[in-house]
């Protein structure tokens, strides 16, 4: 064999995902798993869904306010939507 070789032409370039955005959220995460306990928000049922949307806009609500860090944790507005996105879309699969 003369070169190297590996066959990742078609495989998610996972380097394209901005390291910090990921721990960002999993901080938002791991301070909500302290409070509510880890991966309680997957025991939400489907009806209350509407809990999600409504967190997810709020946060983006004060984002474009031009407020960037949500007042409680400190965090960015921008992350909590992340998680919020997150979750509707782990429940839009659980439903599929």
């Amino acid at each position: 064999m003369s070169g190297f070789l590996k066959d990742d032409q078609d495989k998610l370039r996972m380097s394209l995902v901005q390291p910090e955005f990921i721990e960002g959220i999993a901080e938002v995460l791991t301070e909500g798993a302290k409070v509510y306990g880890a991966n309680n928000w997957k025991t939400l049922p489907p009806k209350d869904k509407y809990r999600y949307k409504d967190a997810l806009l709020r946060h983006v609500s004060e984002y474009m306010k031009g407020n960037i860090l949500d007042s409680s944790s400190h965090k960015s507005h921008l992350l909590h939507a992340a998680c919020n996105l997150m979750f509707l879309y782990y429940m839009d699969q659980k439903d599929h």
